[in-house]
């Protein structure tokens, strides 16, 4: 006598929770992600061929805007907080004179031994305002640093004959 065969059940995941879980974290990062501070002081990047990565950490910026201001400005808050007070932990760049230049770099590389000079210069700045900031860095042994620069794009060449 033959079996008789019982049609299988099918099972059904309900997706709800699965949406529920995807806009749960959309929303976390969403609300958890630190946005860039505005700069204090925008500078127009020279251009150049140079393909070298700036470091991520450990990073002193010495920013000099077209009029030959001088603005500094380090990675960590614990590290700003040492070198320019409580008041301006959360600002990137302080404006700083160039006499005075010389004892902060000392200062943040007595308390950062692993800091990495960037100099980030505006193109229109005249190249004595970014010399004398080359000789200063010399004078206190800091013989390595990186001119920050945007990568030069080569436009590519129309074909003769193209577009008469």
């Amino acid at each position: 006598m033959p079996k008789i065969k019982t049609n299988r059940m099918g099972i059904r995941i309900d997706m709800t929770p699965m949406v529920d879980v995807a806009f749960l974290l959309l929303t976390f990062f969403m609300l958890t992600t630190q946005f860039r501070p505005p700069a204090e002081v925008d500078v127009i990047l020279p251009d150049s061929h140079s393909q070298i990565k700036l470091p991520e950490t450990d990073v002193m910026t010495i920013t000099i805007d077209k009029d030959g201001a001088l603005y500094m400005g380090v990675d960590s808050q614990f590290l700003r907080r040492k070198l320019f007070g409580e008041e301006n932990m959360l600002r990137t760049d302080m404006p700083i004179a160039l006499s005075a230049l010389p004892q902060k770099l000392m200062e943040a590389r007595v308390s950062n031994p692993k800091l990495r000079a960037v100099i980030k210069s505006d193109r229109n700045t005249e190249y004595g305002a970014v010399l004398d900031v080359m000789d200063i860095l010399q004078k206190v042994n800091l013989t390595r640093f990186n001119l920050v620069t945007n990568l030069e794009q080569t436009q590519p060449q129309a074909e003769p004959g193209a577009g008469d």
